[in-house]
């Protein structure tokens, strides 16, 4: 398949960093979690998905990149807004994603995204290998995730994600 290079940032940050990782190619319109794993028969809960976060009513506007498994959802306004120290968050929307990280929904990764605060639940580092962005919507990165500890910007957080089916605040 052509098309299946990483995003450069993304390749650099990884040789720079000594990163472990394989390069899966992906049909770009194959690219969201849930029909990246279908197709490609990658179990979900072994998907990391990475998301930027934006305050709101915050001047100027804090931002932060979380890494959370398929199977989860972020904790936004309870963990997240505590970790940043502000009350209210929101997922980036597309513009402000690509804008700040140069990668489109899809695609993004924690690799090669500077000045930020990267937030990796607990949860992604139970995994032995891990399915996540290549910084385009093309590839994929396959690597053990504690690769990720290895950015400078990371931080692991328990809770940062809940399952799926629980409401903040259920036992």
């Amino acid at each position: 398949m052509s098309g299946t290079i990483l995003d450069p940032v993304v390749h650099a940050t990884l040789l720079a960093g000594g990163i472990v990782h394989e390069v899966l190619p992906c049909d770009p319109e194959l690219a969201d979690t849930a029909a990246f794993c279908e197709h490609y028969g990658v179990p979900i809960e072994q998907a990391a998905n990475t998301i930027l976060v934006a305050s709101k009513k915050v001047d100027p506007p804090r931002y932060a990149i979380c890494v959370v498994l398929g199977t989860t959802r972020l904790d936004v306004n309870r963990k997240v807004s505590e970790l940043l120290g502000v009350k209210r968050l929101s997922f980036a929307d597309a513009e402000t994603t690509v804008a700040l990280t140069g990668m489109m929904i899809g695609g993004v990764t924690a690799f090669g995204i500077e000045g930020l605060p990267v937030y990796v639940d607990s949860a992604v580092l139970a995994q032995p290998q891990v399915v996540m962005g290549g910084g385009n919507r093309s590839s994929k990165l396959l690597l053990d995730p504690r690769e990720l500890t290895r950015l400078p910007n990371a931080e692991v957080v328990e809770g940062l994600a809940l399952p799926r089916d629980l409401e903040p605040g259920t036992p």
